[in-house]
Formats: C-alpha cells, structure tokens, sequence
C-alpha cells in the first residue's frame, strides 16, 4: 500500500489552518504533518520533516506567499498548491504563483452546505493528490497514480446520442481539455495558433474568478482572442473560449453556427467544468469537424468523452508523458482507445493546425 500524501499547510489563519487540517485528514491517502502561521514557522517545519505537498496563502505576515514560493523553488523545490481565497480581486496574483512553479490552485474551505462541503473536499483532496504527483526538477520518484472512481459520468449533464445534423459546415472547432500543469500547457498551446486558426473551446478545471484572469492573461500574450465564455458565445476563428470555474462548458451548434452553453450541474468525474461534458457535447453536434486535444492533468476526466469524439468521426490528440506534469488524463484517454496520436507538448499545435488544413473539406 502507497503511504500517503505528507502536507504542510501554510495560512496566517488559525480558522483556515483548522478546517483545511480536518478536510485533508478525512482522506485516507493525505496526512498532515504540520501547519505553519508564516512562512519563517513553515521553513523551521521544513527542516523538520519535508513535506511531500505545501498548501499555500498568498498573503501572509512577515513574508507573502509568493516570496516564499520563489524560495522554495531555489532552494528545494517542492510541490506547492495555492490556497486562495474566492475573490477575483486576488486572481492576478494567484496566477502568478503558477508562473513561479505552483501546481494547483484550490479556493479555501468555506462553511456551507453539505453538499458544497463535500464538492470541496474532493476538489481540495484530489487537487493534493495530483501536487504530489507532479515532475518538478527535483524530485525523481512521484508517488504511483491513484485510481479514484468519478462522481458522475457525462450522463449527469448531458446525455449520450447520435450526432446531431447533417455536417455541411466547413469549420472546424478545436475542444481542449486540462487539469494540473494545464495553465502554462495551454499558454504553450495557444501562443502557438495564427489569427486564423479554428476556434478553440477549453475546459482547463481551476476554480470560479481565476478563469476569467487566467484568460485575460492568455489574451495579452497571445494572437488569437482569448476569453472566459459566456452563455451564447459564438465559436469563431482566431479566438478561444475557455470554461468558467465551477461551470460546465457545451459545444452547440444552430445552422452552421457555433456556439457554447454555460450551464450548472454536478460534479463530472469529480470536476466542474468537466472535460467529458466539453468533449460529449462535441461529439453530438461537430462530430468529424472536431479536434480533440487532451493535455497534462490528474484522474479520467475527458477518456470516456475522448473515445465519443472518435466515434463521432473526430482526430484526436494527446500530450505524451514526458512533457505531461501529471500524466493521467492523456494515459486514461489513451488506454480507452480515444487517442489516434501522441504528441510532445510542443508538437501538438502544428499538428493540430495541420490536420485542421488536411481534413478541412475541399
């Protein structure tokens, strides 16, 4: 048997410390092996006992989060999820935690209802699990996958048919799915794509407030248009619509027109946006005219809706492990036979660009 997950937890708030202590410790798999009020208190625990995972406060007395972030990727890089608070006023520093070497970025255990409660807990455990996964430099031996069964199928939000209408469209739509790694894996992506490149529709899972900078960021850097999706939004050339936190994103279609719908649900495969909703709702209403992409991240999410593509007529692409800093989805959209190549991470953009020209009807 695996031993389980060591985590600091790092948070000026003794409130915050105590519940995110209680939730960890509920999993089987996580122990928490200390709580630090400061970054100095965290570093003196380090030298105790390193920690397999830190969860992380931005803003902190003596020293933020983010210097001490930086410090430990000098120093002695380990896995590092962000613990933010939900606000999106703190998003754009929160993302640039990611761009200093964090994995994951988890919203603060919230008092609620039951049902929210035990949402965030598995968002919050599972976000752990897949930090202690992660290739960073230092550290040669990750701990083995953890197969965890899904919440819900696709079935919960959408259910399965045929495709739906006769495919005498010319454009092409290229759906996207992410987890852990998947912020700096689809900035890669992205800057990768021309102006008038099909469009794009993304389900990267990060929390609700941070998609909507993490695509304002993507935006600036980009030539292609990027935004957080709205109800409605119509898929076009030369711009990507990313999920909303805690929103299932659906690929629709009205005549030859593309657009997305935003909409509630439960969980899916554990997450909210999920992938397979994203890839389903593809499946349905592009069928052939879809490229499906499937990148780094943890657990199944977009396998089941990866073989749908397939099935539906779709290409589909996954990143291969060496470049994955997580590589569970791409392996289980791999072993359901969904996949029909296998990339490096860099080699996925022009080999999607140029299946998008080969396939594109004559």
């Amino acid at each position: 048997m695996s031993e389980p997950v060591k985590v600091l937890i790092v948070d000026d708030s003794a409130v915050v410390r105590q519940v995110l202590n209680k939730v960890l410790s509920s999993d089987p798999d996580i122990e928490v092996i200390g709580t630090a009020a400061d970054p100095y208190l965290a570093a003196e625990k380090i030298r105790q006992q390193v920690p397999d995972v830190i969860t992380l406060d931005i803003e902190m007395p003596r020293m933020d989060g983010l210097t001490f972030l930086q410090k430990i990727m000098r120093q002695h890089p380990i896995p590092v999820v962000i613990c933010s608070t939900l606000t999106s006023k703190g998003a754009e520093t929160t993302l640039r935690a990611v761009q200093y070497g964090a994995v994951e970025i988890i919203n603060k255990p919230q008092m609620g209802t039951r049902n929210f409660l035990e949402e965030s807990r598995a968002m919050i455990c599972d976000a752990i699990k897949a930090a202690a996964q992660a290739r960073l430099s230092v550290i040669t031996a990750p701990l083995p996958p953890r197969e965890i069964a899904p919440k819900f199928t696709a079935d919960a939000v959408i259910r399965r048919s045929t495709v739906e209408g006769v495919f005498k469209t010319t454009e092409q739509v290229i759906t996207v799915g992410a987890s852990t790694g998947g912020t700096e894996a689809l900035r890669l992506f992205l800057q990768a794509l021309p102006v008038d490149s099909p469009g794009v529709v993304i389900v990267q899972h990060m929390p609700e407030h941070f998609t909507a900078a993490f695509a304002r960021r993507l935006n600036g850097i980009c030539d292609i248009a990027v935004k957080e999706a709205e109800n409605g939004d119509t898929v076009i050339p030369g711009r990507a619509l990313i999920a909303p936190g805690n929103r299932h994103l659906l690929l629709k279609r009205s005549g030859t027109r593309y657009y997305v719908e935003v909409k509630d649900g439960p969980l899916v495969c554990r997450h909210r946006p999920s992938v397979d909703v994203l890839f389903r709702s593809a499946s349905r209403y592009a069928g052939q005219n879809t490229i499906g992409v499937i990148m780094t991240g943890m657990g199944d999410d977009g396998a089941r809706g990866m073989l749908e593509l397939k099935e539906a007529g779709a290409l589909n692409f996954a990143q291969d492990e060496a470049s994955c800093v997580v590589f569970g989805m791409p392996k289980e959209a791999i072993k359901f036979g969904g996949v029909d190549h296998v990339l490096p991470l860099e080699q996925l953009a022009p080999a999607v660009l140029k299946a998008c020209r080969t396939r594109a009807p004559q």
